[in-house]
């Protein structure tokens, strides 16, 4: 079923979450292990990461240090095909522009069509961790909103190969992501909601954000966009803080502010168990919040840890 449908069918607020596939050489039933925690509180939908290749260094026999390639989780399609198959719940695959050519999203995008998965997540993915830029593979998409409009047009049974005789057209349902506090890469808040205008307006059926912890961010992201005329559902995603690195590192990597409340709080825990139970009250009251405002769903952040989702789940859901 496509992620709009399922929203549009639902009053209450629905509960999803996101997984990474598994570490290359790691085993399938550590995700499995993963989901049945979670499957008690009725997930609506599973989100699945997609990973570029990343470049690593190699030392030879001679000590000299070689940039390598190599993609350290692969495998999304076929977990997502699992996991829709194990469980009969809709997944929702992420596809990304970084690190693949047209051709080759193509390819992913049929064989996503081929396994009966009706659901992607577009986005550009991440800048190169060296460089700090983001540069396509050649021949791929530089801006998700380009990802979104390739999409749209298999939906439209419109293929890069031209001489296709009576092209078949999917049925993909297409989310996107949108960020409370802006995209790092953003000059501004209005830029970035001018951008992410124009993916809705390619086809984007529906909005999820980055992990926040400030509800009144997501409120007023809501609101800037419901201004600028975006009216899709916006489904906000939370990511609970559960080791006391996170109040460093969180920002760091992906861009977010922590309230200064959290963060003298997470000051006090004396070990990272006690950190993992304030995130998991905190997020249990921006869950409750965030319900009480009737959004359509609230989408967690594993980073395949399913403990504390599931108690918060339990609180909330």
């Amino acid at each position: 079923m496509r992620v709009i449908d399922i929203l549009n069918s639902s009053k209450a607020t629905l509960f999803s979450f996101e997984l990474l596939p598994p570490l290359k050489g790691h085993n399938i039933d550590t995700i499995f292990s993963t989901i049945d925690k979670l499957i008690p509180f009725y997930p609506a939908y599973i989100n699945i990461t997609y990973h570029r290749e990343e470049v690593v260094y190699l030392t030879n026999e001679y000590g000299v240090q070689t940039p390598v390639k190599v993609r350290r989780r692969p495998g999304t399609v076929g977990l997502a095909a699992a996991i829709q198959q194990r469980y009969g719940i809709d997944v929702v695959p992420h596809i990304i522009c970084g690190g693949f050519d047209a051709h080759e999203t193509e390819d992913a995008l049929i064989d996503l069509d081929f396994l009966g998965i009706q659901n992607v997540l577009v986005v550009r993915g991440d800048a190169d961790k060296i460089t700090g830029r983001f540069d396509p593979k050649p021949g791929g998409h530089r801006y998700a909103v380009d990802l979104v409009k390739q999409v749209k047009n298999l939906n439209r049974g419109i293929y890069l190969e031209k001489l296709i005789e009576q092209p078949k057209p999917t049925g993909f349902c297409i989310g996107v992501a949108g960020y409370p506090e802006k995209h790092p890469e953003s000059p501004n808040q209005e830029s970035d909601i001018h951008y992410l205008k124009q993916k809705v307006s390619a086809g984007a059926s529906y909005i999820v954000t980055q992990m926040f912890f400030d509800n009144r961010l997501y409120f007023n992201f809501v609101e800037r966009c419901r201004n600028a005329g975006i009216h899709v559902p916006i489904i906000p995603g939370l990511k609970p803080i559960s080791v006391k690195e996170h109040i460093n590192l969180l920002p760091r990597v992906f861009d977010v502010h922590i309230p200064q409340p959290l963060v003298l709080e997470v000051e006090k825990c004396k070990t990272n168990a006690q950190v993992a139970q304030l995130g998991i009250e905190w997020a249990v009251e921006q869950s409750k919040e965030l319900k009480n405002a009737g959004v359509p769903a609230i989408h967690f952040y594993t980073m395949g840890k399913a403990d504390n989702i599931a108690k918060i789940a339990e609180r909330v859901f």
